[in-house]
Order: C-alpha cells, then sequence, then structure tokens
C-alpha cells in the first residue's frame, strides 16, 4: 500500500528504514609521499622495506674501488718516478687528499652493497648494519694497506698513507652503515661524481687562470686562483646536487614499480643527500690532519714554499668543502622543490569560484 499525503499510512514507511549511524570522526586521510602523489603507507613503507637497501650498490662499490686503485697507482707513479727524488714526500703531501677521499667513498659504497645483503635475508636491524658496515670498512682499508705497503716503498712515508686510507676507509664504512641506505648510497653517488669533476677539472684550470685575468704579478696571480677555487666549488656543488637528487628520484621510482604505495625518502632526505659530499671532504679533512699529520708536517719543513703551500692547500680543501656543502644541499633541495605539484588545499581553493557557478547556472536552466 502506498503512503498518500494526509492519511494515517503516510507516516509509516513501506520498508523500515535504518538509523543512521552515530556521528564520529571521520578517518584519518592517508598521508601522501614528498612528491604529493602516492600514499607514504604501504606494505613496504610500514616496516622500512627497501629503504634499508641502496639500488646499484654494487655497481657503486666496483666504481669505487676501481677509482680507490686509481690514486694509489697515480700516486706510486708521482713519488717512485726517477723525476721525484728528494721531492717524493713533497709529492705524497699533494697526492694524500685525493687516496684519503677515495678510501672513505670506497669503504661507504662496499659497506652499503654488503649491507644490501643483510636486508635482502632480513637481517636489517640497525645495529647489525652499523657493525657489519664498520666491518666492511675494516676489510677494504685493510686491503688497501696491504697494497700500498706491498707497491710503494718502505718507509715512514708509505706507512702514514697506508694508515691513514685505512683509517678512511673504516670511518666511510661506519657512516654508511648510520643512516638510511638510499641516503647514502645518494651520497656516495654525489661524492664519486665530485672526486671525478675535479680531477677533470684541472684540465680547465689554465684557460680559467688567463680568463680570470692572471698576469705577471703576485696579486693577479692570487685573485685568479681565488676566482678559479671558487668556480670548481660552485660547480662541484651543482654536480653534487644534481647526482644526489637524481639517485634519489631513480630509486623512488625503481621501488614503486615494484611496490606501488613505496613512500621514498622526504624532502630532510634530499638535503643531506645534497649536502653529503661536503659533508665527506670536510671529513677527509680532519682525517688528513690528524692521521697524515706527520706527512704535512715533513712536507711543511722542506721549504717555507712548501710551508706556504701546505697551508693554502689545506685552506683551500675546507672552503672547498663548505662551498660543495652548501651548493649540493640547495640544488638538491631545489631540484626536488620542482617535482611537487599543488597541496589539496590549493586545488580546493583554485576550483572553488568554478563549483560554486555550477551549481547557479544550473537554477538558471
Amino acid at each position: 500500500m502506498s503512503n498518500q499525503p494526509g492519511s494515517s499510512m503516510a507516516t509509516e514507511p513501506d520498508q523500515p528504514v535504518e538509523a543512521d549511524p552515530a556521528p564520529g570522526p571521520e578517518p584519518a586521510a592517508e598521508p601522501l609521499s614528498p612528491a604529493g602523489q602516492e600514499p607514504a603507507s604501504g606494505p613496504l613503507a610500514a616496516d622500512g622495506g627497501t629503504l634499508t637497501r641502496a639500488p646499484g650498490a654494487v655497481v657503486l662499490a666496483l666504481l669505487t674501488v676501481g677509482w680507490l686503485a686509481a690514486m694509489l697507482w697515480s700516486t706510486r707513479a708521482a713519488i717512485t718516478s726517477a723525476q721525484a727524488g728528494i721531492t717524493a714526500i713533497s709529492l705524497s703531501a699533494f697526492a694524500l687528499p685525493g687516496v684519503i677521499s677515495a678510501a672513505l667513498v670506497a669503504g661507504a659504497a662496499v659497506a652499503l652493497a654488503v649491507t644490501n645483503l643483510l636486508a635482502r635475508r632480513g637481517m636489517d636491524r640497525a645495529t647489525l648494519r652499523f657493525v657489519v658496515a664498520t666491518g666492511t670498512g675494516l676489510l677494504v682499508g685493510l686491503a688497501a694497506a696491504v697494497v700500498i705497503n706491498l707497491t710503494y716503498f718502505d718507509n715512514a712515508t708509505t706507512n702514514v698513507i697506508a694508515g691513514t686510507a685505512a683509517a678512511a676507509a673504516i670511518i666511510g664504512g661506519a657512516v654508511a652503515g648510520a643512516g638510511n641506505a638510499r641516503v647514502g648510497g645518494a651520497v656516495v653517488t654525489a661524492a664519486l661524481g665530485v672526486l671525478v669533476f675535479v680531477v677533470a677539472f684541472s684540465r680547465a684550470r689554465d684557460p680559467l687562470f688567463d680568463l680570470f685575468g692572471a698576469g705577471d704579478t703576485q696579486e693577479s696571480l692570487v685573485t685568479a686562483a681565488k676566482w678559479v677555487s671558487r668556480t670548481e666549488s660552485l660547480l662541484a656543488g651543482l654536480v653534487a646536487g644534481l647526482l644526489a637528487f637524481g639517485y634519489l628520484t631513480w630509486a623512488r621510482r625503481r621501488a614503486q614499480r615494484r611496490a606501488p604505495g613505496e613512500s621514498g625518502v622526504r624532502w630532510p632526505g634530499y638535503l643531506l643527500a645534497g649536502a653529503g659530499p661536503g659533508l665527506l671532504l670536510l671529513l677527509a679533512e680532519i682525517i688528513i690532519r690528524v692521521g697524515g699529520r706527520s706527512l704535512l708536517d715533513l712536507a711543511s719543513a722542506l721549504s717555507e714554499a712548501d710551508s706556504v703551500a701546505q697551508t693554502s692547500l689545506g685552506t683551500s680543501r675546507i672552503d672547498n668543502g663548505i662551498w660543495v656543502l652548501f651548493v649540493g644541499a640547495l640544488t638538491a633541495l631545489v631540484a626536488f622543490g620542482r617535482t611537487l605539484g599543488p597541496s589539496a588545499g590549493d586545488e580546493d581553493a583554485e576550483a572553488g569560484p568554478e563549483a560554486a557557478a555550477q551549481p547557479e547556472a544550473k537554477a538558471d536552466h
């Protein structure tokens, strides 16, 4: 029977009506990823998952070990050449920063490759990762020290280079095991790129000296050298930031192809990854000044010119590390910011006037 208006049945429905549920708090919206597109939670993001693995770590380990071998070979060729003579100590002091930086990055890269194996087996506890990474760095350092002692002249200079390189590799492994694996992979990638860039940039120093007005006077040479150094540091920082951003972006997309919903690294990770190469350069300088102090003192004692050169180079390395740190961090952060879309609130605000006009238009019809 249908309910007619005014009848006694009008107040009773034909079918029972369920009562509206009691009002309660709405379920919280799922947080978005840093790119503002994918959920931050998921089967892998909930327990860390692939965040404990650095994609491409094996390739990075091979590249960095190869770079370390190249630095050791070039240093040996320099200090054992017939032209070196009594200047072997000075050449060793000049080559020490390159060896230490290479050993630091190689220790970190090999440690990332080994801890990846732990993560694949489900053994990704923080303490275990740190211990294994530090032990891996120790093995890399011992291998480098043995190679140096077997191929270099057996003297005090050789022992300083071997011991300092071993210490750098151990510290690199400990650093890799102490943080997020993806950020560590980005730092290693960017740091290796910076080291290669600095060596390649040396071929452009002479043209840049002429470009910046280097002449016959000491003042013009100092001014030109300052501008060349700043140009090198600025470009190295850009390389560091872009490589760090590129690695983290590639790692996020690679993880999302395998597991939709993977969150990726948030913006502080991009900031740290961009600043990482500069931090490693400053850390290498600390290792050089502590572990290689005796070698630097011997080189400085050769002559007044050598003393001035060592002081100037040390200051230049610190300035370069600071520039790479800040420029790399800013570059990575700006690059990451350009990938962010408008927030949901901004989209609603932009669509608000149009949405309000649509009901009015329907009412006119």
